[in-house]
């Protein structure tokens, strides 16, 4: 570790000491890709504020880099899968996912569960490796964390439904805002932190800076699929890379696959690109987007419309809300034709009230009391004081479920109903057999 690296840690530690005692331990167990972009930008404000962070991470992570120069303390367990193991499974999980055939619900349905089935036999082995590693949970144990952060997607313990994974966090930290969200009932435990990891954009490269701004007032268009789908099939890149050869914008482009034949001049391929730092770019005119949350943030953070091709997860119901609220367009991944993608590029950049809606957005999230990542930060340290937020639970998570759903007290009102009838219907035939016999005799007098 640098002297610039260990001087830091110094000064956390000093910070730690002269803030009586408020500085704790947070154990973090993270997942993979996007998510742990967000992860990664809460833990480095609370390492900044004085706390001792350490996250979990297997041997064959492919994304977590644990030799990055970082206050995190990172400790790495083995495991019986390699990286190479873990890429392979994860491009077979998301193939499976982005090119089946959509012929019906039930089709669809099918494939999510047999994919989130084989996700889940990857994160069992995990924990497995993990909890059998008996001297580094016992190191875990001494540490005594104050506070565990886990990823809802990613749970490590005893296989439990959704409802009791729910049930057991004291705060649930929410990657969206009512910017982008309908309005709906919350749960006090629920807080929205969408957009933590925004940011004012910071100059571009100087080469990419300078192809941005041979675009003259034409502007530009960003492309990317994600911090996941790096490549795609050589007929949808040929089709993509055709419309985009026929608008005036230059288009920057993250894509790692072999470069098609109807790419345009205007467009530039990229391995990476500062994604955050050209949606900031005031040349910049629509984001072509796979509608993941980090992204979808950072546009609407910069006021920047949106064509999305969303391709698995909640990436679907992402794009739905940004075209009910007017700040984008959708297109089918596997059905769009270059024509499609050419017509809403167009409708993007030339209609101006996609430009307006996306700025209404951008509006409403920098219009807010506290920054969100401050929110999460002290949501974090509040359940740490005061030793979980138990009052924030909603009691419902303690109930069985035909409690939840009432059928205990459904049950009972309909066997108050049964016992009411039978009653009745009793006491009408003991009267029915009672006066016609009292009429007879009348008559025979």
């Amino acid at each position: 570790m640098s002297m610039k690296w260990l001087s830091l840690l110094l000064l956390l530690q000093l910070n730690c000491y002269f803030s009586s005692g408020s500085c704790r331990k947070v154990l973090v167990w993270p997942v993979e890709y996007s998510h742990w972009i967000n992860m990664k930008t809460i833990l480095d404000e609370l390492v900044t504020r004085g706390h001792e962070v350490t996250v979990l991470i297997s041997s064959a992570s492919i994304f977590i880099d644990p030799n990055t120069q970082s206050a995190i303390k990172f400790e790495i367990f083995p495991t019986l899968l390699t990286k190479d193991d873990f890429k392979y499974i994860f491009k077979h999980l998301l193939d499976k996912w982005i090119n089946f055939a959509k012929e019906s619900s039930w089709t669809y349905f099918s494939t999510v569960q047999s994919v989130f089935w084989e996700y889940s036999d990857i994160l069992i082995t995990g924990c497995k490796d993990l909890v059998s590693n008996k001297k580094l949970m016992t190191k875990l144990h001494e540490s005594r964390f104050d506070i565990v952060l886990a990823d809802a997607i990613g749970p490590c313990g005893r296989p439990t439904t959704l409802l009791e994974t729910v049930g057991k966090a004291d705060m649930w930290l929410i990657r969206t805002f009512w910017d982008f969200e309908f309005p709906h009932p919350l749960l006090p435990n629920f807080e929205f932190v969408g957009g933590l990891h925004c940011r004012p954009a910071k100059p571009l490269p100087m080469e990419m800076e300078e192809f941005v701004q041979s675009s003259g007032e034409d502007g530009i268009v960003v492309f990317t699929l994600g911090s996941i789908v790096t490549n795609i099939t050589e007929e949808r890149a040929n089709v993509i890379a055709s419309a985009l050869a026929q608008i005036p914008q230059k288009v920057l482009w993250r894509y790692d696959g072999k470069k098609p034949d109807t790419l345009g001049p205007n467009t530039r391929l990229y391995k990476w690109i500062p994604q955050n730092d050209l949606l900031g770019h005031p040349k910049t005119k629509a984001f072509i987007t796979h509608g993941g949350t980090n992204g979808i943030y950072e546009a609407i953070y910069h006021g920047i419309p949106m064509v999305g091709i969303p391709l698995f997860a909640d990436q679907p119901d992402n794009i739905a809300h940004l075209m009910a609220k007017g700040a984008a367009v959708r297109l089918d991944f596997n059905k769009m034709s270059t024509t499609d993608l050419l017509n809403a590029l167009k409708q993007v950049i030339n209609n101006p009230s996609y430009k307006q809606n996306a700025m209404r957005l951008s509006t409403i999230q920098h219009d807010q009391p506290m920054k969100p990542l401050d929110r999460a930060v002290f949501w974090i340290e509040f359940v740490m004081r005061h030793k979980g937020a138990k009052h924030l639970r909603p009691a419902a998570h303690d109930l069985t479920w035909y409690q939840y759903h009432s059928l205990d007290v459904i049950g009972f009102l309909l066997a108050c109903v049964a016992a009411a009838l039978f009653v009745i219907t009793k006491c009408c035939l003991f009267c029915c057999q009672k006066f016609p016999i009292a009429g007879k005799k009348e008559k025979r007098e």
